[in-house]
């Protein structure tokens, strides 16, 4: 997904952050004293400083006093970000006024938040290794195609966020080192030069309405200086040969990055095997499925058969019929409270923000009355036919994708968070949390029945489920085992049975996003505290998934300490 969260400093990454339950809440209803007064003051002064420090967040989340503005990029720049996170950590620990314990667990969170935007600006030195730490915030798409004021306004915003985009661009240049590894290299050039692409083709055209003639000679001369800036970046980096290796952050890093942003310190080992074991879960069940739906094929031919199932008018038109029969179904079963009416679009997504197949983009809590849009990636022409042929989903497969991103997956749990009595719930909606919930709502929906049994729809859940449990194995082996992006794609095609463009681009990926673990990570953590709290009974689902869904975005340890009355979070599994 990519409304942006607050991680990587603010970078969307498909992908990379509570709400607390009415009766903890402190959010607009601050406890009575001056002691949770000073607590209200300390949360509001953070988010006062945050904002002029991640303007690109902010302006996601509806804070339009920001538009057009970008970070300050520049060593000084990435020195106060750095210094300011330091502050927070070390002003919240030792915060002693008094607290309930909802204004203790958003500090707690806080804490989370800030230690973990800080792993990655000092420990992992993103913004000098990892171009991806840049592109989701120079992500320009909130004023073309959020309708949060007229044309003309956006357009203005538009050009100054372009007018600031050269200078953007000489800081990053001068920040990123080469050379990169190659999987950098093309992650690169495709989102700047993508973004050069789009300021002057598709940005230009969604303000052709606008008949103010200097207007759009603003936006001409902004846009063409952007592109150039965009361009010539790039090309930097693109100048050096890309690397075989340097990707990798190391298993110390590894388990700093885990346990800074998700509160996980289970050895890595131990991780490694839980990974494994559900990758054999899923594979066994596929087996079985596949059994009935293919008998006497292989496996691999049994997945081509499912995914020779394609929509004739194609996956963007597909999703659209998908979306309805989906909500439907939740409201059918009482699985999850539905808060509100809003609905979701869907959409091919920009030629900039394709590194997934599918994501979607959520207004922030800010905004009022904005729809969310669901957008689906075309093949990447520069494959060969057959590539591109089997990256459009089949029916079953592009259904729990659906579910993933909209019915009850990331659509859902904002609709959640934004209605969260608690700032933070609405702000900062943690990797692990939106991203486990999402790939949790796939088994969820259907062991609760979605598809009434039909062998093909279970092989579309289980094709979705071994993607992921495929990432969570990679990114442990590339960062912390020496694996190669070989070694990755090949894991992808024959473990988790993914065609040779998502393996291709998985693989890639998980050089750059060394938390796409989070997926598989979040989900069995979710499965676990649901079975826990429920104790094995169904008709106490919905009761469950309220409740975590109130969260908003936390930590998933922290949720369970607070769902199962405990002391201290930790990770189960």
């Amino acid at each position: 997904m990519t409304r942006q969260f607050a991680r990587f400093g603010g970078a969307a990454m498909a992908a990379a952050l509570l709400v607390l339950t009415a009766c903890n809440a402190s959010g607009d209803k601050p406890a009575s004293g001056s002691d949770a007064k000073n607590w209200t003051e300390f949360r509001d002064n953070f988010l006062a400083g945050y904002f002029p420090l991640n303007p690109n967040f902010a302006v996601y989340q509806g804070k339009h006093e920001f538009d057009g503005q970008l970070p300050d990029w520049s060593a000084e720049g990435l020195q106060k970000q750095i210094a300011f996170l330091e502050k927070t950590i070390a002003d919240a620990k030792a915060f002693d006024g008094k607290m309930t314990d909802a204004e203790k667990f958003e500090r707690d969170y806080l804490v989370h938040v800030a230690q973990g935007q800080l792993f990655f600006l000092q420990d992992a030195d993103f913004p000098h290794k990892n171009p991806a730490y840049y592109v989701g915030q120079l992500d320009p798409n909130v004023y073309i195609s959020r309708p949060y004021a007229d044309a003309p306004t956006r357009m203005k915003a538009f050009i100054a966020y372009a007018q600031k985009v050269p200078a953007a661009a000489a800081q990053i240049k001068a920040n990123i080192k080469l050379p990169l590894p190659a999987t950098f290299v093309k992650y690169g050039t495709a989102g700047f030069g993508g973004f050069a692409d789009y300021y002057t083709g598709d940005a230009k055209k969604a303000f052709a309405e606008v008949k103010d003639p200097e207007l759009q000679k603003q936006f001409d001369d902004a846009a063409a200086k952007a592109a150039t800036a965009m361009k010539d970046l790039a090309a930097y980096i693109g100048s050096k040969p890309g690397t075989a290796d340097g990707y990798a952050i190391g298993a110390d890093n590894f388990a700093k990055m885990i346990l800074t942003n998700e509160a996980v310190d289970t050895p890595l080992d131990e991780l490694e095997r839980i990974g494994q074991a559900d990758l054999k879960r899923n594979q066994d069940a596929l087996k079985a499925a596949c059994a009935t739906y293919a008998a006497g094929m292989t496996i691999t031919d049994c997945m081509k058969k499912m995914n020779s199932d394609k929509p004739a008018d194609g996956p963007v038109a597909e999703a659209r019929r998908q979306l309805p029969a989906l909500r439907a179904f939740i409201v059918e079963k009482d699985l999850v409270s539905i808060p509100g009416t809003e609905q979701a679009k869907v959409e091919e997504s920009p030629p900039y923000n394709r590194q997934n197949s599918a994501y979607i983009d959520i207004p922030g809590p800010y905004e009022k009355g904005l729809p969310s849009v669901y957008y689906i990636s075309p093949p990447d022409p520069s494959w060969d036919k057959a590539t591109q042929e089997a990256f459009v989903p089949g029916k079953k497969d592009l259904l729990f994708t659906s579910v993933h991103e909209v019915w009850p997956g990331h659509f859902l749990n904002f609709l959640h968070a934004n209605r969260a009595e608690s700032i933070f719930g609405k702000l900062f909606v943690g990797y692990a949390f939106a991203e486990g919930w999402a790939h949790y709502t796939e088994e969820m929906m259907w062991d609760a029945g979605l598809g009434n049994g039909d062998p093909e729809t279970h092989i579309g859940q289980l094709s979705n489920a071994l993607l992921r449990d495929c990432r969570f194995i990679s990114a442990i082996g590339l960062h912390t085992q020496g694996m190669t992006v070989a070694d990755s794609e090949k894991l992808f095609k024959e473990q988790c049975y993914q065609d040779e463009g998502n393996a291709r681009q998985q693989a890639a990926r998980g050089t750059y996003d060394p938390l796409y673990l989070n997926y598989t990570m979040g989900k069995l953590m979710i499965r676990k505290l649901r079975d826990d709290w429920t104790k094995g009974d169904r008709t106490k689902w919905k009761a469950f998934h309220d409740e975590f869904l109130s969260y908003g975005g936390p930590p998933i340890p922290m949720v369970r300490a607070a769902m199962m009355k405990e002391d201290t979070p930790k990770a189960v599994f």
